[in-house]
């Protein structure tokens, strides 16, 4: 929806007037892995990138925030519903636990064969609660793993917390590209670092061989990276034990530690430490 048009300019997006940006208690960083479309990979690199940082001690948590197609539980092998803590107003819903991860999605709370049609203020109030009214603990970073789009579902978000920072995910192709230009300009427009740029699916890895091929092209990601002044995190192979790991509900990491999709995704997990000191904390 846009203003219209008038003397003083050209049209302008609109966007819905800023929530309450408060900080979720004891959570130092909270972190979006997003991308401007569906498709290429965004939860399996949120989630391996979460596993990732568990398995170097940090406290991580993983909110899925993709509400109408959420991925994180099946990415994990969890189900809901979760336990409650307190009573009345105060109750909090408990995150599943697994991998040394705190987890919560709205997978959890609906089945999974029940399609979710709601409208804007019954979502947004949903969201609110994934975020404050569950009992994270003390955690070292949050990882949003969010909706593809840059919707009011993004923008409720983004303005309802102080993200720290934005990990944009894309795969080589333009299409996809295209798509991971507008997400970097809506977190600039929210005043959200853009942190860094991954290229996932960049080789296809031969089970049988070894070779690789490219069947969505090559670099993409890393000549927009440049061309958007965003730091290239690196290229995430498409590995067939990726897509095995994920339909058992293990992050690749764990799974094939040695692979060279676990490789890539410990390096941006120790792209995002890096940067840290670098960006502000949830407050």
């Amino acid at each position: 929806m846009i203003t219209p048009p008038s003397a003083e300019g050209p049209p302008r997006p609109l966007i819905p007037p800023r929530a309450p940006c408060l900080p979720i208690p004891d959570v130092q960083r909270i972190v979006a892995v997003a991308s401007g479309k569906g498709g290429v990979g965004k939860s399996t690199v949120a989630v391996n990138l979460a596993a990732a940082l568990a398995a170097t001690g940090r406290a991580v948590g993983v909110l899925d925030a993709d509400v109408y197609g959420p991925s994180v539980p099946c990415l994990l092998g969890l189900k809901g519903p979760p336990k409650l803590e307190g009573e009345g107003a105060d109750a909090r819903m408990i995150p599943l636990e697994r991998y040394d991860l705190r987890v919560m999605s709205m997978g959890f709370l609906v089945k999974a064969e029940d399609a979710l049609i709601w409208r804007g203020p019954r979502l947004h109030a949903a969201l609110l609660q994934m975020l404050r009214r569950v009992a994270w603990g003390a955690l070292d970073v949050l990882i949003l793993d969010m909706p593809p789009g840059t919707g009011d579902v993004a923008l409720t978000l983004t303005q309802a917390v102080p993200v720290t920072g934005a990990v944009i995910v894309s795969t080589p192709q333009d299409v996809a590209l295209q798509d991971a230009r507008r997400a970097v300009a809506m977190f600039r427009r929210m005043s959200v670092p853009v942190v860094g740029l991954v290229e996932n699916m960049s080789a296809f890895v031969c089970p049988h061989c070894g070779g690789l091929s490219t069947p969505f092209g090559q670099g993409g990601a890393r000549v927009e990276a440049e061309r958007l002044g965003v730091p290239f995190w690196g290229a995430v192979p498409l590995e067939a034990g990726v897509r095995a790991a994920s339909d058992a509900g293990i992050p690749a990491v764990l799974e094939s530690p040695s692979g060279a999709a676990a490789e890539a995704f410990r390096g941006i997990a120790q792209q995002l430490e890096a940067v840290w000191d670098h960006v502000p904390e949830n407050r």
